[in-house]
Formats: structure tokens, sequence, C-alpha cells
């Protein structure tokens, strides 16, 4: 990515956030100097937090790696997306009278992956894409390019907490479909009708464990070969369009 495109996407300093904050700009994270103090700083901390926006106090040089322009010890990343709000969308949805296919990644924190799996779910009539707040990949630059355009048209929404957000999807009527190489079913065995909402874990730790026991379906890909498991946006590629063949059956 070019110099210049990077920094377009990025606020210098305390006051200039705080107008992109107040003017309603998507703001994917905030870094920090650490030790920064005063009274400026505080109100400034206060409108981070009261906004629920991602935050994490680093090292100057951290900083400095980032950007040469004069950052004043804070960084904003623009979110290149408007999020969305999964309790509006569901309802809105039934409203409409479809049945809800969304896809809740947990803590997927490969760029490309989120990107492809994005582009698969685009073109596989996926309702819309749940993150979390932290711990996983951003839609920046690269995650927009990967997923070929699907991420400026397939609705985002980034939540606080995966656990509570499943548990209102299941409140809602969404049937909770987890994939995981310890699940009880073949993937191409399962009941996918109705509305669904698809969990794919990260490669290294898969999905929650409170998750997975939540879930009413455990679907697994069996793997013929050595290596243990897929890569995560092929598994999820292969897990969508069962859903989409059993829906049009």
């Amino acid at each position: 990515m070019a110099k210049q495109e990077k920094e377009q996407q990025m606020v210098f300093g305390i006051r200039a956030v705080q107008e992109a904050i107040s003017a309603g700009k998507e703001i994917e994270k905030v870094m920090i100097k650490k030790g920064l103090q005063g009274a400026l700083f505080q109100s400034f901390l206060d409108l981070v937090r009261e906004h629920n926006i991602p935050f994490q106090f680093v090292p100057i040089e951290k900083l400095n790696r980032v950007t040469r322009q004069n950052h004043q010890g804070v960084i904003a990343m623009i979110s290149p997306v408007t999020y969305q709000d999964v309790e509006q969308i569901i309802p809105t949805l039934f409203d409409e009278g479809k049945e809800p296919f969304v896809l809740v990644l947990d803590h997927i924190t490969d760029v490309r992956n989120f990107g492809a799996i994005a582009r698969t779910a685009e073109c596989a009539g996926v309702d819309a894409i749940i993150i979390p707040e932290t711990g996983a990949a951003a839609v920046t630059a690269d995650a927009m390019k990967t997923s070929a355009g699907a991420l400026h048209t397939i609705p985002v929404c980034r939540v606080r907490s995966l656990i509570s957000t499943v548990e209102f999807l299941q409140g809602s009527g969404l049937k909770v479909v987890a994939a995981s190489e310890k699940g009880a079913i073949n993937y191409n065995e399962a009941n996918y009708r109705g509305p669904i909402a698809l969990v794919m874990g990260a490669e290294d730790r898969g999905v929650n464990p409170k998750i997975l026991a939540a879930a009413e379906i455990k679907s697994k890909i069996p793997v013929m070969g050595e290596i243990e498991s897929l890569n995560v946006s092929v598994a999820a590629g292969i897990l969508m369009y069962e859903i989409v063949k059993v829906r049009q059956i």
C-alpha cells in the first residue's frame, strides 16, 4: 500500500481525533503514547471511552514507526466502512420476510483471510458479518482489496461481546452453527434450514468454547491428509455454500 494511502486512513493529534469522533467518523482504533497526562488528554480519553472506541497505550517508538507526521502522541485509524448495528439488522431482515443468514467471525486475525471470507460471503448471499471490537482483523485497505469490494456492500457489525451477540441471535430465532474439528456431524449432513448464524473460529484457537457449547449444530469438515485443518477462508467457503445448497433444495 502506498504511503499516501496509509496516511489517508489516519488522523493525528488529540484535537484532530476529537473532531473526527465528534463528526461521526468510524474509528477503527486509537493508539496513545504511554504516559500522556493533563486535562486535555483526560477529556479526550473520556470521549474515546464514551464512544466505545478500541484504544491501546503504546511506546512512542511504535507511533513514530506508523507515521513521521507530528502525531502529538495520538494516532487514530479510520475505518473505510461504517459499522452496522446487528440488533437493528436482524429484525429488519425478518420484517422483509427473509430468513437471516449471518456470519460470525470469532477472532480471525489475518486481514487477507478476512477479506477472502467477506468476498465469498457476499457471493453466497450472507446478510451480515459480525466481528469483535478487539483481537480480530480490522477492515483495512488490504482487507478491502482482498474482498474485491465485498466489504463495501455487505454489512459489517462490530460488537463488544461475541458471546452476548450469539445469545441475542439465538433469542431472535437463529440457529447457531459452529465450525469445529470436534463437531459431532459432517458439514454435509446437518440441517441448515431456517435462520442461520455460522460461526468460524481462528485457525489457532477455533471457536470460543462457550459459543461452541451453545451452538445447536457443530459441523466438521473431514480432513483426509496429514495437515490437521483447512485454511479458515476455505473452510468458511465450503460451509457457506453447503448452507446455500440446502436452502435451494
